[in-house]
């Protein structure tokens, strides 16, 4: 691989200079006043990138995978009964921890490529009289399929239930990329990661908890230790952790809110929108077909293409990583070798993306499937042509 190609994988992303710089820094006492000033600031920016007003923001050494954790065993106790819907990898895997964590999980069998099913929740969670229903699962952006789904139907499927059940929702690989609304959409806990939207380098969950969800931290009695909320809560206010922090990647997470906050949010959002669309033209170029099935769940930081019957689509990821030094994402479960990803999210421009856009052509091509050299990249040029971005309408 080489390191002065972008990647296209759906994270981890890539890293502006000013942020890996930012993540450089001298060693400093973590227990002194001088972290606080790294560590509440990041909070509030991460708060900010949430929509909320309130949100409990608790920053992990770890990775999203450690978010779900923290959400699972701060809220809850064994046997405890979780509605989820499985349409991805990502939704499976959380399941799983519920079931290894001795939760109760019903949960909703959905096409991979389907978004969430938020009128079968509610059916569900009004049939649920005595509220047995603890915490229903919500994945906004499945990455392993390229669909996003509607967490404001999952909320009010809650509402038309008249349920109160937690909802836990799985935003790594949205937050800071596409629209998220903590309050408005009425989430108990958001999980992300420094991986993604924030363009840092794994290492950091980031987990925001409403008073609802805080207040149930009372009542869980599942084991936790490394990632218990309570303990975190007492070390930020003493300006420091319970146990050693990651410095570094902090004063990153710092610095990535501030330029998530100077571009703007909603700018931001347009331009993950704006870029990904440019890959659906591509994709309809190609003759391809998305992996989502319909535009309204289409993801705006990942895009799973399905390959032709009999074509395993691994190969052009090993051919891109192996012939041009270029990162794709494979397929992973029910969709493994039957779909490639192209990760758009982050630090990404429209003339980068065009870079990726030529290489999948070129691997393509190379692995004799019926791709016409430039179509893609011609049809994307025509929709950033078309639609240029923000920043330069305005430089205009």
């Amino acid at each position: 691989m080489s390191f002065q190609n972008p990647v296209f994988i759906p994270g981890p992303t890539n890293i502006p200079e000013s942020l890996r710089k930012a993540c450089d820094m001298p060693t400093i006492d973590h227990r002194s006043p001088l972290f606080g000033q790294i560590l509440h600031p990041a909070r509030d920016g991460v708060r900010t990138v949430l929509k909320s007003s309130s949100a409990e923001v608790f920053i992990f050494p770890a990775t999203g995978t450690g978010g779900w954790e923290t959400a699972l065993t701060n809220c809850l106790s064994a046997g405890d009964k979780i509605l989820a819907a499985r349409n991805g990898m990502f939704s499976h895997r959380w399941i799983d921890m519920c079931q290894r964590h001795g939760l109760d999980v019903q949960v909703v069998e959905t096409a991979w490529g389907q978004g969430l099913p938020a009128d079968r929740y509610e059916e569900i969670l009004t049939a649920d009289k005595g509220h047995e229903i603890k915490a229903v699962l919500a994945t906004h952006n499945e990455t392993a399929t390229g669909v996003k789904s509607d967490i404001a139907a999952v909320r009010r499927a809650l509402d038309a239930a008249g349920h109160p059940a937690l909802l836990f929702v799985d935003g790594v690989s949205s937050i800071g990329s596409m629209d998220f609304r903590f309050d408005e959409w009425g989430v108990d806990v958001a999980v992300t990661g420094s991986q993604k939207g924030f363009m840092l380098p794994a290492g950091l969950a980031i987990v925001g908890f409403s008073a609802k969800a805080m207040e149930a931290t009372k009542t869980g009695t599942l084991p936790r230790t490394f990632y218990d909320v309570h303990d975190m809560a007492k070390g930020y206010a003493a300006n420091a952790y319970p146990y050693t922090p990651a410095v570094g990647l902090m004063n990153g997470l710092n610095e990535a809110c501030t330029m998530l906050l100077n571009e703007g949010l909603e700018n931001v959002f347009a331009r993950h929108t704006r870029i990904a669309e440019g890959v659906r033209k591509a994709v309809v170029a190609w003759g391809l077909e998305l992996c989502a099935v319909s535009p309204e769940v289409y993801s705006d930081t990942v895009s799973a293409i399905r390959t032709p019957e009999g074509f395993n689509a691994t190969d052009i990821v090993t051919h891109a990583a192996n012939t041009y030094g270029v990162a794709f994402g494979v397929g992973l479960g029910e969709v493994a070798g039957k779909v490639f990803r192209i990760g758009h999210l982050g630090s990404l421009t429209d003339v980068m993306t065009l870079s990726g856009i030529a290489t999948a052509e070129m691997c393509m091509a190379d692995l004799g499937l019926e791709i016409t050299l430039g179509s893609g990249v011609a049809a994307a040029q025509e929709y950033y042509r078309a639609n240029p971005a923000a920043a330069l309408k305005a430089a205009a």
